[in-house]
Parts: C-alpha cells; sequence; structure tokens
C-alpha cells in the first residue's frame, strides 16, 4: 500500500519541479509514522516587497491618510463659514423684504389719500411721509379733443419729447401787440446788486435722480422763505409721470446730497412739467393738462389760489424746444413772481406776465420777439428774460434778452454748458445770484457775474 503512494507522489514532485522549484522533506514521528513535506515557491514569489520596503508603504499610506483627514477638515470648515454667510444673508433678505412691505403699504396709503384728494376729502394736515419714498405714477389719462385747439395728441408719459432746432427766430415787432399795463406798478430795478448777466460759470453737480423718475424734474430754493424754512431749504419735484404730486422737502444742502428728504408733500392737483419755483412759502405751479396756475402753501398744505392764464397755450402748443408741456413756466428774480407763456394772438412768441403772489392777478404784460419754440428753456433776472439757445448741446449759449424795464430786446452770445446734455430746467435764484438747472438726471448750479445797468 506504501509503494503505490510513494510512487505517485513521486511522480507529482516530478511533475511539479518541472514548472517551479521546490524542496522535499522527511521526518520521523515519536510514534513510528514517517512524515513526508515539502514547499513549492509561487510564480509571484520574486515580486514580494521585502518587510523594509511593506513598512515604508505603509507609513505612506498613513501619511496619505492624514493628509486627506486634514483636508477634509479644511472642508469642513469652509462649509461652516459657508453656511453662516448663507444664514447673515437670510437675514439680511429678511430684513429687505420687511423694508419693502413697509415702503409698499406706505405707497398704498399714498395711493388711497391721492384718491381722497381727488374726490374732495383732504387728510389730515401734516403727515409726513418715509424719508426716500418714491414718486407715485397714475394711471394714463385719455385723449380729449379741446375747443381751444391746443394738442392733445401728444402723451407725457411716452416721454416722446419734441426736439425742435434751437435758433434765433423772432417776429417782426409790427405784427405783435404789446399789451402793457399803464396802471402797472413801477418795474424799475429795486434790489442793489442788479444788472445784466455778462458770464455764467461752469456747472457745480450737487445731486443725481436714482431712478428714471428723476430724468426731468425741478429743484428749488426759496429767496424769501417763511418760518420754519430759510433760505438753506431745498425742494425737488421729480417730474417723470402722468399724475406727478410729490414735493420733496430738505433742511439743507447736506442732506439734499445726501438724498434724505425731510418730509414729502402730496399736492392735491398733478403737476404738469418743470415750470414751477417756490417764493414766499408757496410752490407755484401749473396744474397738469390746464391752463390752470395754482399757488399752494406748504405750511397749510393747501390750494390757496387758483387762477386761468387766458388764452395762454398749453399741452405741447407752445413748449420750449425739448418739449415736455413746458408751455407755461414759472419764474422768481430781484423784482418778485413771473410767468412766461405764448398765445395765439402773440403767434408763438414768449410772453411775460408780472403777477401778484398773493392772488395771481396779472400786474403786467411784455410781448417779446423770440419764438419761444426756437429756444430750448428761460428765466428772468431783475426783469430781464434770458433764453438758451439748446437743451442737449454740451457748448450752449445765453443767446437772446429782453428787457422788461426798457422794452427792449437784445441778441446775446453768453456761453452756457450742458454738461449732461439734457437740460430740462433753468431758474434763477436771487437770494445767492445763481442759476439752477436740471440736467439728464443731474442738478446742477452756476455762479453768474452782472455788469451794472
Amino acid at each position: 500500500m506504501l509503494a503505490p503512494c510513494l510512487l505517485t507522489l513521486a511522480s507529482f514532485l516530478l511533475e511539479a519541479g518541472a514548472q517551479m522549484s521546490s524542496s522535499f522533506s522527511r521526518s520521523l514521528r515519536r510514534d513510528g509514522r514517517c512524515i513526508y513535506s515539502f514547499s513549492v515557491a509561487g510564480p509571484a514569489e520574486d515580486a514580494c516587497s521585502e518587510p523594509g520596503e511593506a513598512l515604508a508603504a505603509v507609513r505612506e499610506l498613513r501619511s496619505e491618510r492624514e493628509g486627506q483627514q486634514r483636508e477634509l477638515a479644511e472642508l469642513a470648515n469652509r462649509l461652516r463659514l459657508l453656511e453662516s454667510w448663507m444664514v447673515r444673508s437670510q437675514g439680511q433678505l429678511s430684513g429687505q423684504q420687511g423694508e419693502s412691505l413697509n415702503l409698499l403699504r406706505r405707497l398704498q396709503e399714498l395711493e388711497q389719500e391721492n384718491r381722497q384728494l381727488r374726490a374732495g376729502h383732504c387728510p389730515q394736515a401734516g403727515r409726513e411721509s418715509q424719508q426716500g419714498a418714491q414718486s407715485l405714477t397714475g394711471s394714463s389719462s385719455r385723449q380729449r379733443t379741446q375747443p381751444d385747439g391746443r394738442a392733445s395728441s401728444w402723451r407725457f408719459e411716452d416721454r416722446g419729447f419734441q426736439e425742435l432746432k434751437s435758433e434765433i427766430t423772432e417776429i417782426p415787432a409790427s405784427s405783435l401787440i404789446q399789451r402793457s399795463d399803464p396802471g402797472g406798478q413801477d418795474t424799475a430795478p429795486h434790489s442793489s446788486g442788479c444788472g445784466m448777466l455778462e458770464w455764467v460759470g461752469d456747472p457745480v453737480t450737487f445731486q443725481k435722480a436714482d431712478s428714471i423718475l428723476g430724468k426731468y424734474g425741478v429743484w428749488m430754493k426759496d429767496p424769501e422763505p417763511v418760518p420754519h424754512h430759510t433760505r438753506d431749504t431745498i425742494w425737488r419735484i421729480n417730474t417723470v409721470g402722468t399724475d406727478v404730486r410729490l414735493l420733496y422737502e430738505y433742511n439743507d444742502l447736506d442732506q439734499f446730497v445726501k438724498g434724505h428728504p425731510s418730509k414729502v408733500y402730496v399736492l392735491p392737483e398733478p403737476v404738469e412739467s418743470t415750470g414751477s419755483v417756490i417764493y414766499r412759502g408757496s410752490l407755484y405751479y401749473q396744474k397738469r393738462k390746464s391752463r390752470s396756475l395754482l399757488r399752494y402753501e406748504m405750511k397749510t398744505e393747501t390750494i390757496l389760489v387758483r387762477k386761468d392764464l387766458t388764452n395762454a397755450g398749453y399741452q405741447g402748443v407752445y413748449p420750449y424746444s425739448w418739449g415736455g408741456y413746458t408751455d407755461i413756466d414759472f419764474a422768481v428774480d430781484e423784482m418778485g413772481l413771473w410767468v412766461t407763456y405764448s398765445t395765439h394772438q402773440a403767434q408763438g412768441a414768449i410772453v411775460i406776465s408780472k403777477l401778484d403772489p398773493k392772488t395771481l392777478q396779472m400786474e403786467q404784460t411784455w410781448t417779446t420777439t423770440i419764438r419761444r419754440r426756437s429756444v430750448a428753456n428761460s428765466f428772468m433776472i431783475c426783469g430781464i428774460l434770458y433764453t438758451l439757445n439748446s437743451y442737449s448741446n454740451r457748448h450752449a449759449i445765453i443767446n437772446f434778452a429782453y428787457n422788461t424795464n426798457t422794452n427792449t430786446s437784445k441778441v446775446m452770445n453768453i456761453p452756457f454748458e450742458n454738461r449732461y446734455r439734457y437740460n430740462c430746467m433753468t431758474d434763477y435764484n436771487p437770494a445767492e445770484k445763481k442759476i439752477l438747472a436740471w440736467d439728464n438726471f443731474n442738478m446742477v448750479m452756476y455762479d453768474i457775474r452782472l455788469s451794472k445797468l
């Protein structure tokens, strides 16, 4: 039995030895039995690492693992920072949403006040709006044909303002009807420092509107303020919209520059264009879509006087060359309150009327020889009307003057810079001897120099 086993084992060893190296041993156990054993080297034995190499590999793996752990720790820290930032952002967003809701509620209140005002039920006077309230715009109004022939097809809300060539186009004096009032008051200059305009300085920008509602507008100071206002108080109206009613008040120039109004008035009647002025505690302005002149007293927040400007064109019949329904324009100078406009009888020439600031009654009227549509804007200084030849040309000129003191006109050539290329309002402040303008979102001021008359 043993022999066959040995032969089988021998043949196996011979076959295995032919394929790989091997070793064979034989030992005798204590119980008398023989133990035969052999070992065979694997085919990849030569590729096995030595013990030292294995330890080095283990250390390298451990180092890589530690590096990965550090990267994971840094990533976790970044995730915590991101989570903290998201929490703060959500908090800020919630605050902004709250402010937006408050502003929306305030706008809704103002709209309700507007409806009450139009219905003839005035809300309690003295209400102040939150700082930074936005201008309200109403719904588009329907076009109507008027028997006086005023243009009704031009829509302010479309902002398609007319742009006409700005040049002096005088009308022969013989064809004009001079309508001076023999019983009118003496119009000779009564204020020290009056004279003929001879120089205008470079514009200084004080404020820029932050929305499309402020592309066109008017900003004003009161040369003869009443308490509690001062000569430092500033007012502003953004005139883009179909139902402009908000008058912003600023305590001083610093608050005006920062855009922080101290009060916002809601006017009972909407404003037409950029021809408003403030004088002796009242806002004088043209009611939208009419030739009505209004005196709004800020102390009582009521309209004290309404007066139709007889025969005056409005709603784009005789505007300035830039358009904007600028048919009627108030002005203030050393001699008081004025209004400029035109009529069919004047054949489109600029008409100047001196007004009583309390009653808006005409004290005296002059008809000039320059067409209203041919000039970009106008203002009064010491009873003299000055016109600007362009609203969009940066290097414009003051091109014409009409002196109500002598009933004479004069061609001028005084450089005037429209820095922002769209000047929609130009007014004179007699208290400071400066010109204020609204030029393409920007509220600017000019120094001037007068020569003695």
